[in-house]
């Protein structure tokens, strides 16, 4: 006697400041018997993780190298620059760019940002991580702008942010490897575009689809049509020889 063996987990990774709980409880709604696994991974690892085969799916921040991989773009992101409670910006609701140009402007290597030119005056070495420019920040060494998921990630007490108009957004998408295109990855599509359980892609692969495609048929067989109205016209005269009788006398488009 073969014991039943539990299905292998689908793979999810994710980058810093994504969010993925509104998808994961969906997938678990829709698909309870197939495990969902979170995979934390850094922005520079998540396309790594797709080819090495940790993940079968990834959150991830474009651009990335998207040799053998397909993408699908979800949402950009606001930016916004990271200042001290007391710095000036706080008195703002939104920056402008050119409102940077006399700021020292850290440009951490993990940076999701992709700037024509940076803005202000730049510091001597760049942070090897965000994290670690955020603690320059708080430290009274520069400003940074960043998306606002990072942003938030970060939090500190001491710190706080304001949007910047003009600064590049960092755009949030859905990405796997092109050769494994699977049923499982497929339903995780749907899921983030918005499709129903009962959609073609999106739907639950527990369910049978032609069972209520037969009861609408069947319903539709036996639907009555409204009798028409005494008279077949308007003034409540005969119609002429061989006319269809219209219920209520309008013509329907």
């Amino acid at each position: 006697m073969t014991e039943a063996t539990d299905p292998p987990p689908f793979r999810l990774a994710y980058v810093p400041g994504v969010t993925p709980a509104k998808w994961v409880r969906i997938w678990g709604e829709r698909l309870a018997d197939t495990p969902l696994e979170l995979v934390a991974v850094d922005a520079v690892d998540a396309t790594v993780a797709l080819r090495d085969g940790r993940a079968d799916v990834a959150l991830l921040r474009l651009p990335v190298d998207r040799d053998g991989l397909s993408a699908i773009p979800l949402y950009d992101e606001v930016p916004v620059v990271v200042v001290p409670k007391d710095h000036v910006f706080t008195a703002a609701d939104e920056i402008a760019l050119s409102d940077l140009a006399d700021e020292l402007v850290l440009d951490p290597l993990d940076t999701p940002l992709v700037w024509d030119a940076l803005p202000g005056r730049a510091a001597n070495d760049r942070p090897a991580t965000t994290a670690d420019a955020i603690e320059l920040v708080a430290a009274g060494v520069g400003v940074l702008v960043v998306p606002m998921s990072l942003a938030r990630l970060y939090h500190r007490k001491d710190l706080t942010y304001r949007p910047v108009a003009g600064a590049p957004e960092s755009r949030i998408a859905l990405s796997w490897p092109e050769d494994r295109t699977t049923d499982l990855v497929e339903e995780f599509i749907g899921i983030v575009r918005g499709r129903t359980a009962n959609s073609s892609r999106g739907r639950n692969p527990h369910e049978t689809p032609k069972t209520k495609g037969a009861k609408v048929s069947r319903e539709a067989k036996t639907t009555k049509a409204p009798a028409p109205r005494r008279g077949g016209t308007p003034s409540g005269k005969p119609g002429r020889p061989g006319a269809k009788s219209k219920p209520g006398g309008r013509r329907r488009r």
